[in-house]
């Protein structure tokens, strides 16, 4: 996708300032520290638009970024182990959570997870949760060039692993050392998943791609 424009429309906690818009909204959540600021610059082909430190929960409101003056990518704070209060930790996931549930222009939610690591127990109840929406979602396996492709296999075995009886991705018959990791059907939702890396650019037009049929 070629981005003729973006603005930064609103950036916020309160439900009540959320924008009021019939634009369709892709989302993108993971754990604190996972990449999400580094995956939307890549995206927006900007360096430094959404915010990138090396310490977690940098992230702290719902920022809405308006693409092209026809949808939003939102960035939603990461979950985990920022170095926050236990009462702003379970603020922020009442909001994520009443967002991604009640949301109603929310078309898709871009889900990462670190290709280095195990899914996190947040990030299964993260997609436990999807799951239980019935929203559209997509497993993106960040950091991609931090791992030799012949350990990709792995990868999603352990995904699997952790995801058992919750989603899956098929890993039957695939090359796992290519972005792209099959689809899985389970409980109505489509999962399909991608490596991506924001040094070498590997996964960005996958996810586009799934990003536009959304909207």
């Amino acid at each position: 996708m070629k981005i003729r424009s973006l603005n930064v429309a609103r950036t916020t906690l309160d439900p009540a300032r959320f924008p009021n818009s019939p634009w369709a909204e892709v989302a993108v959540a993971g754990r604190s520290n996972v990449g999400k600021s580094s995956v939307l610059n890549t995206l927006f082909e900007r360096k430094n638009y959404a915010r990138i430190s090396k310490d977690p929960g940098k992230t702290r409101t719902i920022n809405f970024y308006t693409v092209n003056d026809r949808f939003y990518l939102v960035d939603l704070p990461g979950y985990g182990f920022a170095r926050i209060s236990a009462e702003t930790r379970a603020g922020w996931v009442k909001v994520i959570h009443e967002y991604i549930e009640s949301r109603p222009t929310l078309a898709g939610v871009v889900q990462l997870i670190d290709a280095r690591h195990e899914p996190s127990r947040e990030d299964v109840a993260m997609i436990e949760r999807l799951v239980a929406s019935e929203r559209q979602f997509i497993i993106v396996f960040t950091k991609a060039d931090k791992i030799p492709k012949s350990q990709r296999f792995r990868t999603v075995r352990d995904f699997n692993g952790c995801l058992a009886g919750v989603a899956r991705i098929d890993v039957s018959g695939k090359d796992h050392s290519k972005a792209g990791t099959g689809i899985e059907w389970l409980a109505g939702v489509s999962v399909p998943s991608i490596f991506f890396s924001a040094i070498t650019g590997e996964g960005k037009e996958d996810l586009w791609r799934w990003i536009s049929e959304r909207i």
